[in-house]
Formats: structure tokens, sequence, C-alpha cells
């Protein structure tokens, strides 16, 4: 291991290749594998979120129902986990290697999904055992992966890292999508899983090669499980733009729910179609990582915030309202696709920066937590209300209400202290 691979935010600048067209931050050798990690694993995870719910409609003719049971699955090791796992991480030393240890428990059970197919044992029920252990396992890599972001990035640089980030999502939405649909069509979905297995190791192994400095664990007896819920709750803020970002992903997973089954049965588009128009429309997410730095600089990080509160959802309407000839669906999603994915690069780069600036290192992980709790929790509450609403009002009403509620989530930073920020916010005390 080179001294640069142990080297600290604030050393590491100096580490690296030569300077080239590269941005800053990917000229360190500590960051630019810590990105390659997050990278690769997003693009596993866009071949399975297309894929799995794939499987479950092609293989099992899942219902409306059973899309929310696997969505919910999940998604639900959130809501029961999320505390626990803060608590129990800012009190961890080695927050890389749990890191490391749950990319390589997700390859092993996304593994065993083909497997399972091809030996003709595969049920509905494995499905949603997978999807819940498999979101166990994320949960708390992400949880772990805050403490580990302070350790290679400086303050200073945290939109710009977030930037680049979430640029690498974005262009995952743009191709993950794309590949897994063909792979799907062409390999069959189970198989298709074996390409996300596959990244899950590829991140490991970044990981493996990173040696930070970690935050020092958190000291103090008991697991101190409200700490971050308190902290949320008693900073105006933190508590703002949590309740926002719950209230959009508790009607945006209402509409993840649905979608696929909307799509490939109501509007009759091909897994390979399906996934063509999704990495297309994803291009807008490009250019919103892209834009979202120079609208900072220009209009200060808190209109930008709130902008991307409404920008995210709002184009969502046009999918409901999709209709007519094949030509024109496709327009309709491929716009909506596209301007909510500039919306949502806004979002999360503005969000994600704001957040990590105001919480105490000693606190990252289980302010965390009980923002997952918070915030993801609600996911599979709105998986499940999604699919209750799909079998009892049509799926195409369902998703006119999730669109509209989604929508309604900018009202919480509205009237907030956010919209005026220009620059990070100082650190809130813990």
């Amino acid at each position: 291991m080179s001294a640069e691979a142990t080297a600290t935010p604030v050393t590491a600048a100096r580490g690296g290749p030569p300077r080239g067209p590269l941005p800053r931050l990917l000229r360190e050798r500590v960051f630019r594998r810590y990105w390659s990690a997050q990278t690769v694993s997003y693009f596993g995870d866009e071949i399975s979120t297309l894929a799995l719910p794939l499987l479950a409609v092609l293989v099992f003719q899942a219902t409306p129902a059973e899309m929310g049971y696997l969505t919910a699955a999940a998604l639900i090791p959130n809501l029961l986990f999320s505390l626990l796992a803060g608590a129990w991480v800012d009190r961890y030393p080695h927050k890389r290697r749990l890191m490391i240890l749950t990319d390589l428990g997700r390859a092993l059970l996304l593994t065993a999904v083909p497997v399972a197919y091809l030996l003709d044992v595969l049920t509905l029920a494995q499905l949603y055992v997978v999807a819940f252990t498999v979101g166990t396992l994320a949960l708390i890599f992400e949880v772990a992966r805050g403490p580990l972001f302070v350790s290679v990035v400086r303050r200073s640089d945290y939109v710009e890292a977030n930037t680049l980030i979430n640029g690498s999502r974005a262009m995952s939405l743009v191709a993950g999508p794309s590949i897994g649909g063909v792979l799907v069509q062409v390999l069959t979905a189970p198989i298709a899983l074996v390409a996300d297995a596959l990244s899950y190791l590829v991140s490991a192994y970044f990981l493996v090669r990173i040696r930070p400095t970690e935050p020092a664990p958190a000291r103090g007896g008991g697991l101190a499980l409200g700490a971050g819920l308190g902290f949320i709750a008693r900073t105006p803020m933190m508590r703002a733009t949590v309740l926002g970002t719950t209230t959009i992903n508790l009607f945006n997973f209402m509409f993840i729910a649905l979608f696929v089954l909307y799509a490939t049965q109501e509007l009759g588009l091909t897994p390979g179609l399906l996934g063509a128009v999704l990495g297309a429309g994803a291009v807008g997410g490009l250019i919103g990582a892209a834009l979202t730095g120079r609208l900072v600089r220009r209009f200060g990080i808190g209109p930008t915030l709130l902008a991307g509160f409404f920008l995210f959802p709002a184009p969502l309407v046009l999918i409901p309202l999709a209709g007519g000839p094949t030509p024109l669906v496709v327009g309709m999603l491929f716009a909506a696709e596209f301007l909510s994915a500039v919306g949502v690069m806004m979002l999360d780069i503005t969000v994600g920066s704001v957040q990590t600036a105001l919480t105490p290192e000693t606190l990252l992980a289980r302010i965390t937590g009980a923002r997952r709790t918070i915030n993801y929790g609600v996911r599979p509450i709105g998986a499940l209300l999604g699919g209750a609403l799909g079998s009892a009002l049509g799926v195409r009403p369902a998703l006119w209400i999730a669109t509209a509620g989604a929508v309604a989530g900018v009202l919480w930073v509205v009237f907030s202290p956010v919209r005026h920020l220009r620059e990070l916010p100082e650190q809130a005390a813990g």
C-alpha cells in the first residue's frame, strides 16, 4: 500500500497522477478510489433495480400488491434498523471494513438468485428474502459511508465531491437501465443480476485499496439511540430538509412500486424499450450534476436546493398523462425522466452537502441512521400504499396521487431558513 493511500484529506491533494483533464478531486488517489467504489456500485444497482421487478413480473406474473411487497422488502430495513445501525457504527472504529463486508455479502446474495433460477427452485418468497437482506446490508453500508466521506473529503470540497459522486449516479442512470434492459431481454432477468453481484466485488476491491484516517469512534455509555433524532428535531435546517425529502420519498415510492407494471402492461413497453427510455431520460441527471455547482455559485446553495425540491417530482406528472401511439408515449416518458433527473441531481448534491456540513463528526452515523429511519423508513410504507392504491383505484389514478403528493414536499423548505443560504452552513451544536 503506498503512502498516498493512507493520506488524510488535507495531504491527499499532493498525491495522485500528474495534472491533466481530470477534475481536481479525481487527481487525489484516495478520493478517486472512494469515488470509483461508489460509481461501479451505482451501475450495478441500476441493473438490479430494473431486473428484480422485471423478474417478478415476467417469471412470476406478480400482481400490483406483490410488486408493492417486493419493493417494501428491500426498503423496510431502513425503518427497522437505521437507528440501531447508526448508533453501532458511530462506536465501531472500522467503518471501511463494514462497507467491504456488506459489499461481499450483497454479491453473494444476488448470485444466489440466478443459481436458484437455474436449479428451478426460485420462488417469489425467496425474492422477498433476498431483497430484505440486501436492503439490510445496504443500510449498514450507507450509514458507514458518511464517516468515511468526511475522512477523504475536505469540508470546502463537499459540494464538488457530492457533484462528482452524484454525476456518477447520473451516468449510471443513463447507462444502467439500458444495460439492464438488454441483459434481461438477452439473458433473462435472473442472470442479469450477476452483473450487479460483480459490481459489489469491484466496489469492495477499491475500498480495500484505501486506508484513510477515520473519525474516532463516539464515546459515552449506551448507544444513545435518540441522539440523532434529537439533533434533527432541534436543528431547523436539518429538520426542514429531512421532512421535505421524506415527503417526496413517501409519494415517490408509491410511484416506483407501480411504474414498471404500468409501463409494461398498460403502456405496452418491452423491457428493452423501457430500459432505453429510462437510460436516455437520465441524461438529464448528467446535466443536473454538471450545472449544480454553477447554480450554487451563481444563486447560492439555498435557492438551488429549493429549485431541486420542485424540479425533481414535478415533471413526473407526464407519466400518468402518457397515452396514444408508442412514439408519443416514449416521448412523454423521456421528457419526464429527463427533467426529473435534472431536479434530483440538484436536490441530492445540495441536500447532501448542507446536511453533512451541519453534522458534528461524532454524530455522523447516528444522524445518518436517524435520517434514514425517517426518510427511508417511509419508502416501504409508500411502496405498500402504492400497491394498495393500485389494486383499489387502478394503476393510473394511484400514479396521479403519488406525483401530486411528491410535489408538496417543497412546502417544508419554502418557509425554512434553508432558502436564504448562500454558502454551506456552520456545523450545528451536537
